[in-house]
């Protein structure tokens, strides 16, 4: 095989160019999320999601955009995992067993495996931007009527199956219902005990579904 010369005798053969650095997307994204659920959306700083999510800023920038697009990727995966975790739990085939397992998904939720507190990642961090971020503004009152929509719905099958009186107000309940989460939510934020959190949400099953 002929052999290349340069001016300073063979020249190397060039080396192959490294493949790019992997990352996974969704992990990325949950990272970025816990850094935005920790500090909230003004306070985190890109240098702080990138060392977390493991990437560098023009990385980062290039899976996901801006932080402002970022954070909306974080808010519309935390509002699908929840509604899948809400879908489970009213499939149950009573409504208390269904409420209670709902709110029992929503702790699972708003404390981490090792019991920290920290609420709802809707209402600890997007709630303070809605106000002036339009598009934030929308994904939040898109998941809160979503929210009253799926307990609305769930309570009028009990009531179609006589569990719940026939002249009871399905729509008010599903308010209260929601309400609740919303109530569980805080509370968990400002350090109540997940004990104390789990016997509101009786109390407020019960009245719920007398």
């Amino acid at each position: 095989m002929e052999q290349k010369y340069g001016e300073d005798g063979p020249k190397a053969a060039a080396k192959p160019r490294g493949r790019p650095r992997q990352y996974d997307p969704q992990a990325a994204l949950d990272r970025a999320t816990e850094v935005f659920w920790k500090s909230g959306y003004a306070n985190a700083s890109l240098d702080e999601i990138a060392a977390a999510a493991g990437m560098n800023r023009p990385s980062l920038r290039a899976a996901f955009g801006d932080k402002h697009a970022l954070y909306l990727d974080a808010l519309r995966a935390y509002w699908a995992q929840k509604f899948d975790l809400m879908r489970e739990a009213l499939a149950a085939n009573t409504l208390a067993v269904a409420l209670m397992r709902a709110y029992d998904a929503a702790l699972s939720v708003y404390f981490s495996a090792d019991e920290a507190a920290r609420g709802c990642f809707v209402v600890g961090t997007a709630i303070t931007e809605a106000p002036d971020d339009s598009e934030i503004q929308r994904l939040v009152t898109d998941g809160f009527r979503k929210l009253d929509s799926d307990f609305e719905t769930r309570i009028r099958a009990a009531q179609a199956a006589g569990e719940i009186s026939a002249d009871s107000d399905p729509q008010a309940l599903a308010l209260l219902a929601t309400a609740t989460m919303h109530t569980l939510a805080v509370r968990a934020r400002a350090g109540t005990p997940r004990a104390a959190l789990r016997a509101l949400a009786q109390r407020a099953v019960a009245a719920i579904c007398r």
